[in-house]
Parts: structure tokens; sequence; C-alpha cells
């Protein structure tokens, strides 16, 4: 069935797929739904006799016949291109695909604004009272509180004067919608600052002789044309002149009307508590970058009158919107942590607010706090004038109280602080935590443009950030895509990393080991891990531009072309696992597929030893699979494309930015602009969803308007006045660089695999086995007389700078941090013993430290303290399950609850590959050796 409604610009009729059916009849008939919104949303349905000639005019404007394939709205000149453009697009797609025309399809950086500081940002927190809950439970839930915010602070940060830069709070019932409203009144007096124009300063000897001498724009950064006419540029705000720059980048920079409001951890708990005020309070709309109908990445509230000017006239690019950030997509770790990175002199924002405070008290002040949370079940507590029992810090979150020395802090923060009431306390940990949020986040927008030349306040997440400064700095063109099957093909060959249990138990016996039996094979478990893997990859030649398919794929040479070629290639081939291969390539057999395992029902991305049909592959990758013995049998289809290194020089930059950084702050903050750059290459447009918050029934944009649409999918009532909605997509449209992603996680396996099969195979083996993988690392279990000694003689593929200086195995310090290289995760000391149960879930023991346990979406708190290694080796000797309770917190229609649940923690079971009967060996689905 397709949808016939008004295109964007009202002039002409758009056609789009509003429900497409996964099972096509040998005859298949599309109906036509017309409907009009103007008209009570009046809908008719009509036979579509010839689609081609009913869509072809908004696809081209050619004339001659062409075929159309009614599931992604795209046309070909003959119908064998469009039998072989539906294979792929019945298995992908499920709503129009839009693609960037000719006048769009170049990306670069263009945000030439977001050099400019925010000018007010709002950093803000809540308090609340976890009221106890007795409900009915399910099977495996309970709830055990209510969350009940009772006191929010915020500190308003303006980045020209500090006078306007203010700190205030509320304890009680209303406290968020005064927070709302704190904000709206914020929104106002913002509103008339920006509005005010203030003249430029004169400009001193030196700044006139550089405007006239100039040669390039401050703005763009590009030179100035001998036509070009150069503006003296300005703040509005204060007067400051900014530089030279062309007279279309000086009338394009616009101050920002946006106020970001940030909360640390606001897209999972804080957003909750208030977005029905922030809906409800004032006068306009709600934007929602949404994850599901109640999980947001950020929400935007539109100050409706502050699009009114002076004269009545509606000015909407000077509408004040309140921007709801989550600092955490920045920083993703505790707030106490990120303190923690920080010298006390770089905490300017709480010395201010307690400036009255000497050193000691401020030191005293601004460390560690802890704070009751599960004892105020009620804000009659608030009023205790005594500090609580320790036993009374408890969180059911991590089955835990605090330590002696956390509670004698805060008694000493009671005491030294004078505080007379639990009410008192919750407001200096309040306001304390604000301010560190704001000093924390002040410090990174500092750092980063410092760095970059770009402020963080502008953006919704550190990816959004690290995918600009990395524009801007390299000055990369990519070319979009404009072919459809370009696409879906680039689609086809995106697998993530690869992680399993090749071999499910081993211990060791070593002349190292404690318990060494030297009648026995010495044995080794080694737990190596690729330096920032990513991070090499991405150093290497990527796509950029010149996307071509190639005609002659029978007369290709695949092994001819180099790893620095300035051409690179994607592949589809078919390829040939001989038999012969089967046991030497168990472990980790090459070309992962997601598939479904035997007789499951959901895909998993598998390492099998099947012969591959319509394979997507990088060529470096497929150049790795022939020189290790796999067969191409066929070639489907060869894209081409131009190629460089041009990525390294950012991942350099920020390399050695890390290395010069002045304290621990810093050093994290370049690793994570690496590492986040290669998650906004993987970003999929696809899983975006279309949710819009009402809060009235009727009229145009009401709930009943929204739930009249033909594409209507699911809603959610949070109250009788707000109300999410989700709409099915008609369209999308993918606009991003899919084939960089692709092309890093592809490169990314290469140097895993050259790993095991030119190092440790040649080295070792049969007398090496592969027990674990996770995408950057392999834990062996190797049979040698020293595999130490081996290290050392290698040095060169290893970063050994972390091993102790005087180490018992006389290695050399090495080639720290060096990317691509393999380190020693324990760093020379001896792994003892190993258990892999399946993907995400193993344990292994090593001398003098604690047992490493991980287990797949259980609380580390619940991993540590109630799971045994012992039980992980039950597990697996019994083939049983267990089970573990544990507490977390979660929200449903905004209300938010501590609940318990009980959660499969360990199970034997895996089937990502094929278990050996009354064995801890397992084998890669495909191999001749299973039982048919």
């Amino acid at each position: 069935e397709g949808e016939k409604k008004k295109d964007k610009k009202g002039s002409g009729i758009a056609i789009v797929p509003l429900f497409l059916t996964d099972d096509k009849k040998e005859r298949h008939v599309n109906s036509l739904y017309l409907y009009d919104k103007q008209r009570d949303n009046i809908a008719h349905f009509a036979y579509i006799k010839n689609l081609s000639r009913l869509v072809s005019s908004q696809l081209t404007a050619g004339k001659r016949k062409v075929y159309i394939c009614d599931r992604c709205m795209h046309y070909f000149n003959t119908s064998e291109k469009l039998s072989a453009h539906s294979v792929d697009c019945g298995r992908m797609n499920d709503c129009a695909i839009v693609l960037p025309n000719d006048y769009d399809r170049w990306l670069a950086f263009r945000n030439y604004n977001r050099k400019e500081r925010i000018p007010f940002v709002v950093y803000a927190d809540l308090e609340c009272a976890l009221e106890r809950k007795e409900e009915e439970s399910t099977s495996n839930t309970s709830i055990i509180q209510h969350h009940k915010a009772f006191s929010v602070g915020y500190y308003v940060r303006c980045a020209y004067d500090d006078s306007k830069s203010m700190y205030r709070s509320y304890r009680g019932e209303k406290c968020v919608s005064w927070f709302v409203e704190e904000l709206y009144d914020l929104a106002q007096r913002a509103k008339i600052i920006l509005d005010t124009n203030v003249p430029m300063t004169d400009l001193t000897p030196d700044e006139r002789d550089k405007f006239y001498s100039a040669t390039h724009c401050c703005m763009c950064e590009k030179p100035f044309a001998p036509v070009d006419s150069c503006e003296r540029d300005h703040c509005h705000l204060t007067g400051r002149y900014r530089g030279p720059a062309h007279s279309s980048c000086n009338l394009n920079y616009n101050d920002s009307y946006v106020i970001p409001v940030f909360f640390h951890n606001l897209s999972s708990y804080d957003a909750h508590f208030i977005i029905q005020d922030v809906a409800n309070a004032f006068p306009g709309e709600v934007d929602l970058l949404p994850l599901t109908k109640e999980k947001y990445i950020s929400f935007t509230k539109n100050v409706k009158d502050t699009a009114v000017d002076e004269i009545g006239e509606w000015k909407w690019k000077r509408c004040v919107k309140l921007r709801f950030v989550d600092s955490f997509k920045f920083l993703s770790t505790s707030l106490e942590k990120l303190a923690s990175y920080l010298d006390k002199s770089k905490l300017k924002i709480a010395r201010s607010e307690f400036r009255e405070l000497s050193p000691e008290d401020f030191e005293l002040l601004t460390r560690k706090g802890v704070f009751p949370y599960e004892y105020i079940d009620s804000v009659d507590k608030l009023r205790e004038t005594r500090l609580p029992p320790r036993e009374s810090f408890y969180s059911s979150l991590t089955d835990d109280t605090v330590s002696v020395g956390d509670y004698e802090h805060a008694i000493n923060i009671w005491e030294r602080f004078r505080i007379e009431t639990l009410g008192d306390y919750s407001d200096l940990y309040l306001k304390t935590d604000v301010l560190l949020l704001a000093d924390v986040f002040e410090n990174f927008r500092d750092a980063c443009i410092e760095s970059y030349g770009l402020d963080p306040a502008h953006y919704y997440t550190l990816p959004g950030y690290t995918w600009d400064a990395m524009l801007k700095h390299t000055g990369i063109r990519f070319e979009l895509l404009t072919d459809i099957d370009m696409l879906l093909f680039l689609e086809r060959g995106i697998r993530g990393g690869l992680s399993q249990c090749s071999n499910r138990y081993a211990r060791a016996n070593n002349k190292y080991a404690g318990t060494y039996d030297s009648s026995e094979p010495s044995t080794y478990l080694m737990y190596f891990d690729v330096n920032n893997l990513y991070g090499w990859a991405m150093c290497q030649p990527l796509p950029y531009a010149n996307f071509q398919w190639v005609d002659d794929v029978a007369n290709f040479d695949i092994m001819s072309v180099t790893s620095e070629s300035l051409i690179g290639h994607i592949l589809e081939v078919d390829l040939a696992y001989p038999q012969g291969l089967h046991d030497s390539h168990a472990d980790i057999p090459f070309c992962p597929t997601r598939d479904k395992p035997p007789g499951k029902r959901s895909d998993k991305l598998l390492a099998t030893l099947y012969d591959k049909h319509r394979y997507v592959t990088h060529y470096r990758n497929l150049q790795q699979c022939v020189r290790h013995g796999l067969r191409v049998t066929k070639i489907h289809r060869i894209l081409r494309f131009a190629q460089s290194p041009w990525l390294r020089g950012y991942i350099e930059l920020n390399t050695r930015l890390r290395t010069r950084a002045r304290n621990e702050f810093e050093k994290n903050l370049y690793k994570l602009m690496n590492n986040a750059v290669f998650g906004k290459t993987m970003e999929n447009v696809r899983n975006h969803v279309d949710v819009r918050l009402v809060t009235q029934w009727d009229g145009r944009f009401g709930a009943e308007a929204m739930i009249a649409k033909p594409n209507f999918h699911s809603r959610s009532v949070f109250s009788e006045n707000l109300v999410a909605v989700e709409l099915r997509k008609l369209s999308v449209k993918l606009d991003k660089p899919i084939y960089v992603g692709m092309c890093i996680l592809d490169i990314s396996k290469i140097r895993l695999y050259e790993f095991h099969y030119e190092y440790m195979l040649p080295l070792y083996g049969d007398k090496c086995k592969v027990m674990y993988t996770d995408t950057d690392s392999l834990i062996y279990s190797i049979e040698c007389d020293d595999v130490y000694e081996n290290i050392k003689r290698d040095i060169d593929r290893f970063d050994t700078s972390d091993y102790a200086a005087d180490n018992a195995y006389g290695i050399p310090l090495a080639n720290k941090k060096v990317p691509g290289l393999m380190k020693d995760e324990n760093n020379g000391a001896i792994m003892t013993e190993f258990v892999g149960l399946r993907a995400k879930m193993y344990a292994l023991r090593v001398d003098g430290k604690k047992d490493t346990k991980k287990s797949k979406g259980v609380k580390s708190s619940v991993v540590a303290s109630k799971i045994t290694f012992e039980d992980y080796a039950r597990c697996l000797r019994r083939e049983i399950e267990m089970t573990r309770k544990q507490s977390c917190i979660r929200s449903k229609l905004h209300a938010v609850y501590t609940v318990s649940e009980s959660k499969i923690a360990l199970s034997p079971h895996d089937d990502k590959r094929y278990v050996a009967l009354e064995s801890t060996d397992t084998l890669p689905w495909g191999h001749y050796a299973i039982p048919l």
C-alpha cells in the first residue's frame, strides 16, 4: 500500500510506502491510500494500475519508462537491475529511502558558529526520597521503592560576565515546578540580552594592522579571494572584536539562542522527573531526540513567547530554546571520579561559591561525599537533627553500606559545617554536586575549545562533537552515496567485533606458577589485548570519494592492490572454506557472518567454516583470507573508491595531546575523543525513531490527530495532559558516510587475525589454543617452556611498558601505548585458571590479584559479591544455570522505581559454537567433525 500526501512545499504530491508486506505473492497488487489532513483526515483507497506512471515524475524528470521498487521508491532503467536490487532491498528496507542529491552530496565541516561559546549554560541536579513500596510483583521482578524528587539545585554559568552566574536551590514538594519556572525566567532575561547588539569596541592599532593584512577569514578559516569583501566581525554581547571575516560568514554567524541545561545521567534518571513540568509549565513545543517513547538523548523546550519581537512579529530564529542535555553522554563516568581527576585549583566555580571556606574546609567539602538515599524514605526524615548511623547508608543497588572512613567523613562534614538537620545536609550535598558538575564540564569546555576550537555545549553527545572536530581538523570532504545499491551493498558489509568462547576450560602449569608439576606439560594462560585497535584501524587508508562499480570483475586481481594504494575496493564474493583448513582454523575462522545458530531464531555474529555466498568485505580482509587458504569461487560485484589515511592526523593529534595532558582529566578526554569518533562513523539513521510529545487532545498537533495518522505506531499516556506518540517512519534519509565505519570494522579484524595466524600459529602450531576472543583481545592456552622468552625475543610485537621494571623475565619496558601492538593484560602476573561459559561470560584467576569475573547484563557489584570463580566452574561442570537477585532503577511512564529482579547470572548454554559432548572443547559451525 502507498500513501498519497502533499509534499513539503505543498506544491505537489509525494507517494511513500505506508505498509509493506514481507510475503509478496506471484500476483501482487498495490493500493493507494489518500488522505486530507485539512478535512479531518478523510481517507480513501484506490487501485494502483501502473506504479511507474504514478510516481516516476517525483523521482526523475526523464520521460522514458522506468522500473520502480515499491519498497524504497527508487527507480531503475531495466527490469534486470530492479530484480538484482530487490534481493537486498526486500531484506533491509521497510520504508522509502531518500538519498542526497547532486546539491547536497558532499559532507564537510560547516558549523563555524559553534566556535563561539554559548553565552548561558545551566548545570542542575535533584535529590529524591525513596518511598518504600509494597506492590504486587511479577515472577521475576518486584518494586522496592518509588523515587520522588524533594529538592533541585542549579547553577547558571555566563560565558562573558561572572556577575550573571549564580547558584539557586529549592527544597519542597513543588521543587520541579519551581525549577522550570526559574528556567522560564532565565529565558526571558537571556532574550533581552541576546537581542541587544552591543557596538563594536574600537580596534587597537595592532588589531587594525592585522585586519588590513589579513589573508584568511577568522570564521571559516579560508583565504580571502580578490573579489571578497572583508568585514570586521565582533561579538554582539560584549562588543569584542573577533577578527576579519567574509561578508557572508559575518552575516551567517548568528548568536545561539539555545540555553543548554546539563544533568549528569539525564536520559536514564532526571528526565523522568522534569519532563511533565517542562512540557506543560508554559507555552511552547517540546522537540525530542528520542531513543524510545520515554527515554531521550535530549529534549528541547521552545519558549514560545520569546519568538515575538517588540512589534509583535514572529521571529522563530530568535526564539530561546531550553535544551536539556545529558553530560554523561560526553563524560561517561561518575561525577565523583571525574572530579577526582581535577586538581583543586581547577574547581574555580565551587571555590567562588564557597569563598569563605578555609583551604582545609574546601578540601574536606569537595572530596567524595556520601548520602543516605534509602534512609530518606519520606521528607519527614529531613527534619531529623542527627546523622543516621552508618548502617542507614546501605544501598540496595550495591548491596553494601559506606565504608568506615566515608562515614567518618560525613560526621566531619556535619560537625565542621554546623549542620542542624538532614535537610541542611542534603542541601549542602546537592550544592556541592551541582558545582562540581559545573566545574568538571567547564574544564571540559575549556580543554575542547583550546584543542579543537569548538564549544561542546553546542552538541548533544561526545560522538557528535568529536565528529565535527575531526571534520574541522582534517578538512576532509566526504562524497555521500547517491546510488541505493551501493548503500545497501555497504550496509551488508557492516559487522561488529567478534566475541566467542572457543575452549571452555584450562589450567596453567609452568615454572612460574606456585602449583607447578614438572611431570606434566608446561602450559601458560596468556591474556593479550591489542592497543587501541580502532585507533590503529582509523590510521589506515580509508574511503572518502569517487565511488564506482568496477565493470570487468572477472579479470580483477585482488592480490595486486597494495594496502597503501590510492584506490581501494570492497568486494562481494563467494568463498569456499576447504575442509583441509577446518582443524587449523577452528579457533577463530575467517569471515564472520551475522546468522542464526542452528535451531535458533535470532541473528548473532558467528565465525563459521561454512562456504560464504555473496560475502561483502574489504579488499585487505579478502587478501588475508586468500593468503590463508580460502578460495574465491566467484566475484559478484566490486566497488572502487578513492582512499587515503585522512583520519590519521586527527588520531595522532589526540595522541599528542594526551601525552602533553596536564592531569588525568585531560588524559581521559583525549582518549575518549578518539574512541568516540569511531562511534559516530557507525551511526545508523535507520534506528532513529519518530516520537512526538503532545500536551492536548484536539487540534492539528494534538494527540487525536497523531493517533489518526495512518503511520501511527503506538502511544504512552504519562498523565492527563502529556502523551508520547510514536509514528512509523514513512521515509528515511541515508546521508551518513557509513562506508567509513564499515571499513574501520573490517580493517580492525585484520590485526587480530594477523597476530593469530601469522605469529602464534607459526610459533606454537597446535600447542596453542584460543580460549576466548572479544573484538580486540585473545586469551590463549600455550604449551611451551617459557612464553616470556618469546615475548622478549619478539618485543617489536608487544607493548611491555606496564611490566614491573624489575620483572622476573628480564623483559625490557618498550613500545608504550603504540597502537596495534599486543599487550599482556596481566603484565607478567601468572594466570592460573580460565573458565569460559559463552561470549561475555567468563572468569579467570591470576596470582596475586582478585579473580576477574564477567557476566553481561549482571551488575558488577552482584558479580563481585554474589558470584564466585567456583560458581563458573560448577556451572560448566554440572551444566546448570544460576540465578542471582539484583536491584536496579527502572522507569515506567516516567515514574521511577527501584526494583529487585531475579536474573540468570551464569549459563552453560552457548549456541555460537558447537559444544562437544562431555568435553570443554567447542567447534565452529560448519566443521566437518560436527555430527549431522
